[in-house]
Protein backbone atom coordinates (compact mmCIF):
# COMPACT_ATOMS: atom_id res chain seq x y z
CA UNK A 1 0.00 0.00 0.00
CA UNK A 2 1.30 3.41 -1.18
CA UNK A 3 1.97 5.94 1.70
CA UNK A 4 3.49 9.25 2.55
CA UNK A 5 3.39 10.34 5.89
CA UNK A 6 4.75 13.90 6.92
CA UNK A 7 6.07 14.76 10.40
CA UNK A 8 8.28 17.43 11.61
CA UNK A 9 5.88 20.46 12.38
CA UNK A 10 4.56 22.41 15.84
CA UNK A 11 4.64 25.46 16.96
CA UNK A 12 7.79 27.81 16.60
CA UNK A 13 8.68 31.37 16.90
CA UNK A 14 8.92 33.70 13.92
CA UNK A 15 12.79 33.98 13.19
CA UNK A 16 12.90 29.79 14.10
CA UNK A 17 13.72 26.76 12.49
CA UNK A 18 11.68 23.43 11.97
CA UNK A 19 12.39 20.82 9.41
CA UNK A 20 9.64 18.24 7.93
CA UNK A 21 10.23 14.76 6.65
CA UNK A 22 7.79 13.22 3.90
CA UNK A 23 8.76 8.96 4.75
CA UNK A 24 7.34 7.08 1.48
CA UNK A 25 6.26 3.38 1.64
CA UNK A 26 4.83 1.08 -0.96
CA UNK A 27 6.77 2.72 -4.10
CA UNK A 28 10.51 3.61 -4.74
CA UNK A 29 10.78 7.29 -3.49
CA UNK A 30 13.78 7.98 -5.73
CA UNK A 31 12.32 6.95 -8.93
CA UNK A 32 10.28 9.88 -8.74
CA UNK A 33 10.48 13.77 -8.21
CA UNK A 34 8.45 14.60 -4.76
CA UNK A 35 7.23 18.41 -3.98
CA UNK A 36 6.24 20.11 -1.03
CA UNK A 37 2.80 21.95 -0.83
CA UNK A 38 0.99 24.24 1.89
CA UNK A 39 -2.23 24.93 2.12
CA UNK A 40 -2.88 28.26 4.76
CA UNK A 41 -6.47 29.05 6.41
CA UNK A 42 -8.83 29.95 4.39
CA UNK A 43 -6.28 29.99 1.16
CA UNK A 44 -5.51 27.49 -1.65
CA UNK A 45 -2.43 25.18 -2.11
CA UNK A 46 0.82 26.74 -3.30
CA UNK A 47 3.55 24.63 -3.94
CA UNK A 48 6.27 25.44 -2.12
CA UNK A 49 9.50 22.94 -2.82
CA UNK A 50 10.12 20.11 -5.31
CA UNK A 51 13.01 17.47 -6.05
CA UNK A 52 13.53 15.63 -8.76
CA UNK A 53 14.57 12.41 -9.72
CA UNK A 54 18.03 13.55 -10.36
CA UNK A 55 18.30 15.83 -7.53
CA UNK A 56 17.13 19.59 -9.46
CA UNK A 57 15.33 21.82 -7.00
CA UNK A 58 13.05 24.97 -7.09
CA UNK A 59 11.43 26.86 -4.85
CA UNK A 60 8.66 29.27 -4.69
CA UNK A 61 9.54 33.13 -4.25
CA UNK A 62 8.46 33.54 -1.02
CA UNK A 63 10.45 30.71 0.96
CA UNK A 64 13.81 30.88 -1.59
CA UNK A 65 17.02 31.17 0.40
CA UNK A 66 15.03 29.60 3.28
CA UNK A 67 13.81 26.58 3.21
CA UNK A 68 16.08 23.87 1.44
CA UNK A 69 14.53 20.66 0.36
CA UNK A 70 16.80 17.33 -0.06
CA UNK A 71 15.86 13.64 -0.15
CA UNK A 72 17.63 10.37 1.27
CA UNK A 73 16.78 7.56 -0.63
CA UNK A 74 18.32 4.88 1.26
CA UNK A 75 15.74 5.82 3.87
CA UNK A 76 13.05 6.45 1.00
CA UNK A 77 12.45 10.37 3.20
CA UNK A 78 12.32 13.51 1.45
CA UNK A 79 13.13 16.50 3.80
CA UNK A 80 12.32 20.36 4.00
CA UNK A 81 14.49 22.09 6.40
CA UNK A 82 12.73 25.47 6.79
CA UNK A 83 14.83 28.01 8.34
CA UNK A 84 13.87 32.14 9.20
CA UNK A 85 10.11 31.54 9.49
CA UNK A 86 7.80 33.92 9.44
CA UNK A 87 3.96 33.61 10.77
CA UNK A 88 2.60 34.15 6.90
CA UNK A 89 4.45 30.70 6.24
CA UNK A 90 1.79 29.23 8.84
CA UNK A 91 0.02 26.56 6.89
CA UNK A 92 -0.48 22.90 6.64
CA UNK A 93 2.29 21.07 4.46
CA UNK A 94 1.47 18.19 2.46
CA UNK A 95 4.22 15.99 0.29
CA UNK A 96 3.21 14.64 -2.61
CA UNK A 97 4.47 13.11 -6.19
CA UNK A 98 3.36 12.70 -9.68
CA UNK A 99 5.10 9.97 -9.98
CA UNK A 100 7.16 11.59 -12.75
CA UNK A 101 10.62 11.99 -12.62
CA UNK A 102 10.44 16.00 -13.33
CA UNK A 103 9.88 18.61 -10.70
CA UNK A 104 6.59 20.48 -10.44
CA UNK A 105 4.96 22.73 -8.07
CA UNK A 106 1.30 22.64 -9.35
CA UNK A 107 -1.19 20.88 -7.26
CA UNK A 108 -2.90 19.64 -10.28
CA UNK A 109 0.02 17.72 -11.16
CA UNK A 110 0.51 15.75 -8.22
CA UNK A 111 -1.31 12.18 -8.29
CA UNK A 112 -0.98 10.69 -4.60
CA UNK A 113 -0.97 13.23 -1.10
CA UNK A 114 0.22 12.94 2.58
CA UNK A 115 -2.52 13.66 5.11
CA UNK A 116 -0.20 17.12 5.84
CA UNK A 117 1.35 18.52 9.04
CA UNK A 118 0.62 21.87 10.70
CA UNK A 119 3.31 24.42 11.18
CA UNK A 120 2.35 27.48 13.12
CA UNK A 121 4.71 30.11 13.75
CA UNK A 122 3.53 32.39 16.07
CA UNK A 123 5.52 34.41 18.99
Amino acid sequence: QMQLVESGGGLVQPGGSLRLACAASGFTLGDYAIAWFRQAPGKGREGVSCISRRDRTDYADSVKGRFTISRDNAKSTVYLQMNSLKPEDTAVYYCATGFGAFCRLAPAGMDYWGKGTLVTVSS
